[in-house]
């Protein structure tokens, strides 16, 4: 207990990881759409820039578009993958660590 206050924890989430490319107006909208339920601490993965991390992409997710995203080791899928999650009400519990 430091200065008389109890500790307050903040439940671990889990990271995200969004697999993207420069130009990639789903990037855009996936890391908009982050923003608005309150994340915006992702690791970003430029694959146009690394071809092994575009094969690691491929390998994690066994597909070749972006954006990729994975939420702690589960893969959410692309934009349209996350917002039908969303519609669903699974994403919110993904993102709180509660599982899909």
């Amino acid at each position: 207990m430091a200065g008389g206050f109890p500790e307050t924890r903040v439940p671990d989430v889990p990271a995200i990881t969004l697999y993207t490319t420069a130009i990639c107006p789903y990037c855009v909208a996936a890391k908009n759409f982050l923003r608005s339920q309150g994340r915006d601490d992702w690791r970003e993965v430029r694959v146009d820039l690394d071809p092994a991390e575009r094969a690691r992409m491929v390998a994690r997710s066994g597909r070749t578009s972006v954006p990729q995203i994975f939420v702690g080791e589960v893969h959410v899928g692309g934009y349209d993958d996350m917002i039908a999650l969303h519609r669903a009400g699974r994403l919110q519990p993904l993102l709180q660590g509660e599982g899909a």
